[in-house]
């Protein structure tokens, strides 16, 4: 059966606005992003001769609305653009840039209008700090937004009811073509020891998709007069915030204390597996995770890819993954470590596309609400409510 069209609604309270969008996700290729389009559906009488304008935005936002960093709040906006909508400035049929919004328009009647933005290749993809259980208000985030509102022009004060927000996800997937599969080897000396403790660390590649198991092949040679007492090995998730202070998180999102020992003079040739999910950690504080739009649908961050001559420190929040060995060395004086680290990319697979001769014509509408993280506040709060019946499309 072909997938249904599934379209996301969402209307202001004073019922002059609402927005209408083919999707929620929109996938950056590195050289290039998916353009944001949708239709904007009004309602003149309740408009009262104001204007209507769309903005899509990027926002990068350290801490809570009402906490201040540093004495300062901050919240800096990377990116804004803003559109009219109505009164149109070009011919209706001008703006059509997708069979999505075509049918829309056709569905919806000589009241909606298009609307469509490019992104700009250099903004980060949507990515959020897991807040803990008992934090209330949003946290560290790089958020995306589309808002419609009327007003009397585009500079005067937005009236929260006459205005609506819709929280979008940039995404990024796994490339079609990876690197060489990582290999990481480390040799340690001892006072007292003619010969070395040697160790290697490998992957079968390089990129492993969300969900997927990690298989560590570990190789010891242990030359030296020491023993090792334990193995250790753990997936590390890096988040360094960019924009703010250069400050980073490292957080052991699977970790594995297999209890092997090698002997001095003694090797071992093992493979472990560890499984890096997001339920495994839901209830810890500082875990980067894939922009969300409800609780049910993210996962542990995707591995950040940054276009060459992007400057880093404008893309909020760098995600990476590493595989860590330690080994746990013996000694009369207490124990010590010899460890290493291995890079790897963790990302989702590109889905399968899906022709758009493929969709049904018949659009089903869902209204479009974000639930928030555990903890955190929804945004109904700032008067962007989901739509009723009274602006729902009617069939023709």
């Amino acid at each position: 059966m072909s997938p249904r069209n599934v379209v996301f609604k969402k209307i202001c309270k004073d019922k002059s606005v609402a927005v209408y969008m083919g999707k929620r996700d929109f996938v950056d290729r590195v050289d290039s992003v998916e353009p944001v389009d949708g239709v904007i559906l009004i309602d003149p009488e309740a408009l009262q001769g104001r204007k209507v304008f769309v903005t899509l935005s990027c926002t990068f936002r350290y801490g809570r609305d009402d906490m201040d960093v540093m004495g300062i709040a901050f919240r800096r906006e990377l990116y804004l653009s803003t559109r009219q909508v109505y009164p149109p400035l070009q011919d209706r049929e001008q703006g059509i840039h997708t069979k999505t919004q075509a049918r829309l328009l056709r569905k919806l009647g000589d009241d909606a209008y298009p609307f469509f933005f490019e992104f700009p290749d250099n903004l980060p993809c949507s990515v959020a700090l897991q807040p803990a259980p008992h934090d209330v208000g949003k946290q560290c985030a790089v958020e995306f937004e589309v808002k419609a509102f009327s007003a009397e022009s585009q500079d005067a004060k937005v009236r929260k009811r006459s205005s609506v927000a819709l929280m979008l996800r940039k995404v990024q997937f796994a490339p079609d073509s990876e690197g060489a599969a990582p290999s990481v080897e480390t040799s340690q000396d001892f006072v007292m020891s003619d010969k070395p403790l040697h160790v290697k660390a490998s992957l079968d590649k390089e990129m492993y998709y969300h969900g997927e198991a990690v298989k560590v092949h570990v190789s010891v040679t242990n030359s030296s007069s020491k023993n090792i007492k334990n193995i250790v090995v753990s997936v590390d998730q890096v988040s360094t915030v960019v924009l703010y202070s250069n400050d980073t998180y490292v957080k052991s999102v699977a970790i594995e204390e297999f209890g092997d020992s090698v002997s001095a003079g003694a090797t071992l040739q093992k493979t472990y597996t560890l499984l890096p999910l997001l339920a495994n950690n839901r209830e810890r504080r500082g875990i980067a995770l894939d922009g969300k739009l409800k609780h049910e649908d993210t996962n542990l961050a995707s591995s950040s890819i940054v276009k060459d001559g992007v400057l880093k420190e404008v893309m909020g929040i760098m995600v990476s993954y590493k595989i860590v060995v330690k080994l746990i060395i013996g000694g009369l004086m207490g124990s010590s470590e010899v460890g290493l680290e291995v890079p790897f990319k963790l990302m989702h697979p590109k889905p399968d596309a899906v022709k758009e001769s493929e969709l049904e014509e018949e659009m089903v509408f869902q209204e479009f609400k974000r639930s928030y993280l555990k903890g955190m506040i929804d945004d109904d709060e700032d008067g962007n409510v989901s739509g009723g019946d009274d602006m729902a499309p009617k069939e023709k």
